[in-house]
């Protein structure tokens, strides 16, 4: 039962990972990264680099597979995006003050926190913490998209592929009994529940007055 559920949490994420692409398809083929949101990127990398942390110090063999190949992913759309950015210095600078989040949470969890056990408490709470807001951020988008009467915005293949990931982490925590992984997953099933019932609400031939906002 582990390992199915490990393998649906591997492909429920590359999935999800893989939403990317398009968007990475997109700057190399325009050579621009107009209507491409760039903080999601960087948001998500620095979430994987901290599960890939947590999953090292937990010797979690799944979760250090996805996070590593989610943070190469999530790096590598930074870097296309800073290459074809006409506004380089606040790109750099929003890396920059994330880079320093992750080097001042480094060096508490390994210099100051010296059992191993208080450790992984911590850290799953500070990655349990971020995921949750990661998950919650587009809720204001959502309120505008009801505004709006339009799901026009919406990526239906990522909400798929966030239900089916956030589900299988959900079920994987479980069957660890470990709430670190559980809890954070729950709002990414909540939130992608809610973005099914936009698109059945909205369909997607009838809101073409309105116009398109960026979620």
């Amino acid at each position: 039962m582990a390992s199915l559920l490990a393998a649906a949490c591997l492909a429920g994420s590359l999935a999800m990972f893989g939403t990317g692409l398009s968007d990475l398809h997109q700057m190399l083929t325009t050579k621009s990264v107009e209507n491409i949101q760039f903080l999601p990127f960087l948001t998500t990398d620095v979430n994987n680099l901290s599960w890939l942390g947590y999953g090292c110090l937990k010797q979690d063999w799944t979760l250090i597979a996805v996070n590593t190949i989610g943070a190469a992913l999530q790096t590598l759309f930074v870097l296309v995006y800073l290459y074809y950015s006409p506004a380089k210095g606040p790109v750099v600078l929003r890396c920059l003050v994330l880079l320093a989040v992750l080097v001042a949470g480094y060096s508490y969890f390994t210099l100051l926190v010296g059992d191993t056990g208080t450790r992984l408490e911590r850290l799953g709470l500070f990655c349990s913490v971020f995921t949750i807001s990661m998950y919650l951020s587009p809720l204001a988008d959502l309120a505008k998209i009801v505004k709006n009467k339009s799901t026009r915005c919406l990526s239906f293949p990522l909400t798929v592929t966030t239900f089916l990931a956030s589900t299988s982490w959900t079920l994987y925590g479980l069957q660890l009994r470990d709430p670190y992984i559980t809890v954070p997953n729950v709002p990414g099933i909540v939130t992608s529940v809610l973005r099914f019932w936009l698109f059945w609400w909205y369909p997607r031939g009838q809101d073409k007055s309105h116009r398109p906002l960026h979620a």
